[in-house]
Parts: structure tokens; sequence; C-alpha cells
């Protein structure tokens, strides 16, 4: 089957698309548009954007909104209500620690303390009627990046569906959708490695072999700050102000929808680890990967037999082993 691939640099990272079958590359242009065009609206590293233009009026006045913005503002706006660890106001946070950045800082108490009263998700107000969004208090800001990535790969899997492709890649660095049946193994599933957290070559320490699905990670080693005092990695705790602290290196989410894969990786990251019941009822949501700090490759829905174990230094295992459950 003939493929073509080409890679850019958007969402502040590297994008890699791969169509199968009989593509034409203005396919993947044309795809590549549609992404810029959601970055555009979503980023808040870009002044003209929906987002920074909510942001910029915060205290002051609401703001109209695109019908995209809304829907996946308000969508990030109800997740936050509900307290598991997922906030999209946590953006003073994420500016105030820069992890990532080349200015990276540990900030005082103070200024956690600061930033912690202004990430309140009941401080923000929708209007369904005008689509509009308005931040009550003066520098609150708006950060739908654990969620907007999710969100963009869907809609290039409906534009390649409208489009009648067969199969595909979508890689947006961390999130992974891949659409069909694989053309490259004869079993027509897809090989998606598992990467080792203190690996900085993407070596993968296991190989989940399944159908078409989403894959998302969110692992502590993906952004960083460290200094002679301590490893401070990317994921904040909306209710601490600082990295979260617990057993975990890395989770990923198998499911049908990317943005799933987003909200669930941030639900189990917080957790700490595997959920009695998780996504029982839920046969969109195929099952998670957690990787530990003491090197255990924990499975839960999924079955050991999809595994391949790469790594003999982790241990292979699952939710219910290991829990109970």
């Amino acid at each position: 089957m003939n493929r073509i691939q080409k890679s850019y640099y958007n969402l502040g990272t590297l994008i890699n698309l791969t169509l199968f079958g009989n593509p034409d590359l203005q396919e993947l242009e044309q795809s590549h548009n549609l992404i810029a065009h959601y970055e555009d609206l979503f980023t808040v590293n870009r002044s003209h954007s929906e987002v920074t233009q909510i942001n910029q009026a915060a205290g002051q006045h609401p703001v109209v909104v695109s019908d995209a913005v809304y829907s996946l503002v308000k969508q990030a706006i109800l997740l936050s209500q509900e307290n598991f660890g997922f906030n999209a106001l946590i953006g003073p946070l994420v500016k105030l620690w820069k992890i990532g950045f080349d200015d990276a800082q540990v900030p005082s108490e103070s200024q956690i303390s600061q930033c912690l009263q202004l990430i309140n998700p009941w401080d923000c107000e929708l209007d369904d009627d005008k689509l509009t969004v308005y931040l009550k208090r003066a520098n609150m800001q708006l950060d739908l990046g654990a969620i907007a990535k999710g969100y963009i790969a869907d809609r290039i899997h409906d534009y390649w569906q409208a489009l009648g492709k067969l199969a595909g890649i979508i890689d947006l660095g961390g999130n992974l959708l891949l659409m069909g049946n694989s053309p490259l193994h004869d079993n027509q599933q897809w090989s998606i490695g598992i990467q080792s957290p203190q690996s900085q070559h993407r070596k993968s320490i296991a190989a989940i072999n399944w159908g078409p699905c989403s894959v998302v990670t969110s692992g502590i080693y993906e952004r960083y700050l460290e200094t002679a005092n301590g490893y401070y990695h990317h994921i904040l705790n909306p209710k601490t102000g600082k990295p979260l602290n617990n057993n975990l290196a890395s989770v990923t989410i198998f499911s049908k929808h990317s943005i799933d894969g987003e909200i669930e990786t941030g639900k189990l990251f917080f957790a700490g680890g595997p959920l009695v019941g998780w996504a029982n009822k839920r046969t969109d949501i195929y099952g998670a990967v957690f990787v530990t700090k003491d090197k255990k490759i924990i499975l839960q829905k999924l079955p050991q037999t999809a595994v391949t174990l790469l790594d003999d230094h982790y241990e292979l295992t699952n939710s219910k082993k290991e829990f109970g459950f």
C-alpha cells in the first residue's frame, strides 16, 4: 500500500502526518492548515488568538468567541469544576513556573499562593446564547494546553474520514491517533511503543498491539526543571501550586477519541494509579498503561496478551494483581 508522510512544527512540537492508500500531498497540506487554524484559535502564545483575548479581558468584560472555542472552553471549564486535577485556568501557575522554557524557575511560596487565588474554575462565566467567556478576576488566565491537542487530533481524523481515507497516522507529539486497520502488519493491528521515562532516546519498554485507536501519554519526563535542590516536572497540582508528587512516571490512555485520552490521563495521573471501576461502562475507552517510578508497568482494562515487554528491568503486571481490582 502506498504511503505519504510529512512533518510540520506546530503546537510547540514536531507533528507527523501519514496517509496510506493513494494519498495526495495536498491532503496533508490541508490537514496541516486545519491544525494551524486551530492553533491560531487556542494558543496562549500569540497575541491575536481568541483564548488570548479572553485572558486580556479578565476582570473587565466578556469576550465573544467562535463556536469551536466556546465549545472547547465550556467542556474544559465543566471538567475543571469536577475537581479531579484537570484545571483549564491553571495558566497563572504555568507562566509562574515556566517549566519547559529557558527561563524556568522555582517560585516562592508567596508567588504560588497568589496564583492559587486566580485558578478557581467557578470564576469563569459562560453564556450559551451570546457565546461569551468571562474570567471574573483580573490576571486570570485560561490555558487549553491540556486538552486542545486531543480536540485537534479528533478534527483531523474527522477530516480524513470525510475524504474517505482508510488508514493513517496523526502524531501530534504525545497524542497519537491511528486511523483504520494497520497496513504495516499482517494482523492489521498497530504496534504502539510505551516510552521509557529514563531514556533520552525514546526507547520503548513495552509494545501494545491494538486496532484503530487514540493513544495519549502524559509523563513527568516530558518537560522538567532540574536544580541543585530537586527535580520539578510540568504536571502542576492545582491544589498545591506545585508539581504533582506521586509514584507515577507516565500514564498512557487507549481510547476511541483523542480528547478522552487527554481527560483520562489527567484523571488517572492525579489519582496516582488505577481507579476502582474506571471506565468499566465506557466501550470507547479501551484501557490504560501506568509506568511507575519503581519500574512497574501496570495495565488497567487492557489484556496482558496485547502487550510485549521489551525491557526486562520493568515488571509487567495489572491492576487486579497490584490492587485487587
